[in-house]
């Protein structure tokens, strides 16, 4: 123990998990805190001694050996080292949670779907109990591919904590207020913010203000980055100092404790004596963040036509086909329209990417009607999807004048892989029967009449 440091100086330097502790700006920075002055080693990351009695412990989140510029860790000085914080494993059943491979013989996948938002259950769920997977894509085994699932968590982890060894996070609120107790620190987070949590990472979930829903994205792939600008340059979108990473915070708790891991698709839980999150000083690269979709700065067509939505791009997961994302996250906000003599709204398409969109809150331009907030919609790859008829011959017979769309923000989980439905997704969810009938009013209107264009 580092002995310069007195009773009243400990007190006043700790700051225990469960406390807001403050966020560092940047995106994929190498970050260093302390919650206690003196905690964190200088010049070296494995000294014989750690002071305070500490354990040095790296969590590596890439291959010792990925290039540099994509290698990701973090050094942890700890109170007991993580081998502490796991004992014998038993398989435990999240019967809606869950993994890529999942189909379903009985399920047709194959369709444009829309959903109403996933009601709130009266019984009590928790952050793993309330987890609802609508689709998967891709193979969790191979790394490759990803899930989307509706959240509902009415009530806190109480002496409970998860880590998932199969994927990363992306956690995008539409109701309600969560807190994420994580071992490097604490991220609160509400709708209009999202929530980035490491593969390995131990945490729990906390209720600040219920009953909350939200979105998650499961990405079993290459970690979110941020997209390149190419010819947009170094600004705009989203902008590296708008991600918050958390200060050190740390817990000295003994408690009879269950960890629960995701591992390989499979559940397994396992009883510790302690609280897990005793990180009491870190530094690395490999962090959780949160990032206020607020901040996203849109780019636009400024004289005619309509870009590619890949101008929203917030976040992308790469694949090895360059260019070719295992995840994109798109966002869909505030902006104003001005192109001229131009289809404003999504135009008609077919995509090699499966979307899956969900509304946080307002209007989405190209479905007015329909598409409500907290509900989704799945388009998947190679099926053709655009305005249905009333958004069409509004934008096509609009006043072209400068407009701003407000009140709206949606996304979308844009990937190279087939999205399978679920069978809760597709019995147990408030799926729109209909929803596919919205373009069955759409009007030929060809005419080769001489004369006419």
């Amino acid at each position: 123990m580092n002995k310069d440091i007195s009773p009243s100086q400990l007190k006043s330097a700790a700051t225990p998990v469960g406390t807001v502790a403050g966020y560092m700006p940047g995106f994929g920075n190498d970050f260093e805190t302390e919650a206690l002055p003196g905690a964190l080693p200088q010049g070296m990351n494995s000294p014989q001694k750690v002071n305070y009695g500490l354990y040095g412990e790296q969590l590596s989140g890439t291959a010792f050996t990925a290039p540099i510029h994509q290698n990701e860790r973090t050094w942890c000085y700890r109170i007991r080292p993580s081998v502490k914080h796991t004992h014998r494993f038993q398989k435990i059943d999240l019967p809606y949670w869950k993994s890529a491979p999942h189909v379903d013989p009985d399920v047709v996948s194959l369709g444009q779907y829309r959903w109403d938002p996933v009601p709130h259950s009266t019984e009590g769920l928790t952050w793993l109990t309330g987890m609802r997977t609508m689709t998967t894509a891709g193979d969790v085994n191979t790394q490759v591919g990803m899930a989307s699932h509706i959240y509902l968590v009415t009530d806190s982890m109480v002496d409970a904590y998860f880590y998932s060894a199969d994927s990363e996070l992306l956690v995008v609120p539409q109701e309600g207020r969560l807190r994420f107790c994580t071992e490097l620190g604490v991220i609160d987070i509400e709708p209009q913010e999202i929530a980035i949590i490491p593969r390995g990472l131990v945490y729990r979930v906390e209720v600040l203000e219920g009953p909350a829903r939200g979105f998650v994205c499961e990405n079993y792939g290459q970690k979110f980055e941020l997209p390149g600008r190419g010819p947009i340059g170094a600004n705009c979108m989203a902008n590296p100092r708008d991600f918050k990473a958390p200060v050190a915070a740390f817990e000295d708790r003994d408690a009879p404790s269950t960890v629960t891991v995701k591992w390989a698709s499979q559940f397994h839980e396992t009883q510790i004596g302690h609280s897990p999150l005793d990180v009491v000083a870190w530094h690395g690269n490999y962090a959780p963040c949160k990032y206020d979709l607020r901040t996203y700065c849109p780019v636009g067509a400024i004289m005619f036509d309509h870009p590619d939505p890949s101008i929203f791009t917030v976040l992308t997961a790469p694949s090895g086909v360059e260019g070719t994302a295992n995840i994109d996250f798109v966002l869909f906000r505030d902006r104003w329209m001005v192109a001229e003599d131009t289809f404003r709204p999504p135009w008609y398409h077919k995509n090699v990417m499966s979307e899956l969109m969900g509304n946080i809150y307002g209007i989405y331009d190209a479905k007015p009607k329909g598409f409500v907030p907290g509900g989704m919609s799945l388009h998947n790859m190679m099926l053709p999807h655009g305005p249905d008829k009333n958004a069409f011959e509004g934008a096509s017979n609009a006043d072209l004048t400068a407009e701003k769309l407000e009140n709206t923000m949606s996304f979308m989980f844009e990937t190279r892989f087939p999205q399978h439905l679920t069978t809760f997704a597709a019995h147990e969810a408030p799926l729109q029967d209909d929803y596919i009938d919205c373009w069955a009013d759409i009007e030929k209107k060809f005419d080769w009449t001489p004369g006419k264009k």
